[in-house]
């Protein structure tokens, strides 16, 4: 029985949608999401994966057909048929790559204003005055001028945070500082569905702050500030990666992203507080007495990694 070619392409478009449809939806490629806006961002990438898809099994299709149904025979030995160009073809495979591109780059875009990209907190322009005054100051002389140096903030921002925390990237290590409770920690704890919003320096080279289960990841450069919103609503421990080769042991630059119940979140936040203020009462404290040797190396023992016996050890 002979199937008409135009049913055979019928079938094979809804197969072929099924199934671009089906994987694209089902890859299993991305983490778990951790974050409001992860939603969004795996909606994109879904949608990414089901073009990809359809276009991989179209062209591998099309390849593995032309090799059976275009086979030279056996014993044939002409050559094939001239073929000089189809130009509606072309302008077919021309134009709807360009259509793709313009909906994944709107969508892009949408997606990326959503997660608080445009925010007017994230690109304040150089103030007018200030640009206007340091002309005059250096009038005459032959200066290279940065006008974003210190006034540039970069990244997703939200002017309305909850919670804001101080980073600071250094090789090769992430220091997080709590401004109202004056906590600093090498791990960021946040609390459950609370906006957050850390605002971003380098002390050294560029780096950039990655979480993938919160789908976002901020470039960190020297001499500019960079802004990081998010809003966690899945209670865990999640990797904080540096995205970007700061130096020979950038492999090791990472900590981890604890975020937690409203109630272990205060209770962190209470007790990082008395161990700093108690630390601090400490190291003033010693500094008030006659310093010595022995006194010196105490008061250090705990940078150095030295524990109480081997300083007994030593004073002996």
């Amino acid at each position: 029985m002979n199937i008409p070619g135009n049913i055979i392409t019928l079938i094979a478009g809804i197969l072929l949608t099924l199934i671009s449809l089906w994987y694209g939806q089902n890859h299993g490629l991305m983490p778990i999401e951790a974050s409001q806006g992860a939603a969004e961002v795996d909606d994109l990438f879904n949608l990414m994966m089901t073009i990809a898809t359809g276009l991989f099994l179209i062209v591998q299709g099309v390849l593995v057909y032309s090799i059976f149904k275009f086979r030279r025979q056996k014993g044939d030995k002409t050559d094939g048929p001239g073929i000089e160009g189809n130009v509606p073809l072309e302008i077919v495979w021309t134009a709807i790559p360009t259509v793709i591109v313009f909906i994944l780059a709107l969508y892009s875009f949408e997606v990326y204003n959503n997660l608080g990209g445009l925010d007017s907190e994230t690109s304040r322009d150089f103030p007018q005055e200030e640009m206007q005054m340091a002309e005059n100051q250096n009038q005459g002389k032959m200066v290279a001028f940065n006008p974003h140096q210190g006034h540039l903030s970069l990244g997703i921002g939200n002017a309305n945070a909850d919670i804001e925390v101080d980073v600071n990237g250094i090789q090769y290590a992430w220091i997080f500082t709590y401004p109202d409770s004056g906590v600093v920690s090498g791990e960021l704890h946040v609390p459950i569905n609370k906006q957050i919003k850390l605002n971003m320096k380098a002390g050294d080279v560029i780096h950039a702050f990655w979480v993938p289960q919160l789908r976002l990841k901020q470039d960190v450069l020297p001499g500019r500030e960079s802004t990081f919103a998010f809003n966690a609503n899945r209670i865990g421990d999640y990797p904080i990666i540096c995205a970007e080769l700061c130096g020979a042991y950038h492999g090791g630059m990472k900590t981890t992203l604890h975020v937690e119940s409203e109630e272990d979140y205060q209770k962190w936040i209470q007790e990082n507080t008395f161990a700093s203020a108690q630390e601090k009462a400490d190291t003033m404290a010693m500094m008030t007495q006659p310093m010595t040797k022995e006194s010196r190396l105490e008061m250090h023992s705990h940078h150095l990694g030295v524990n109480s016996e081997t300083l007994a050890q030593l004073h002996h």
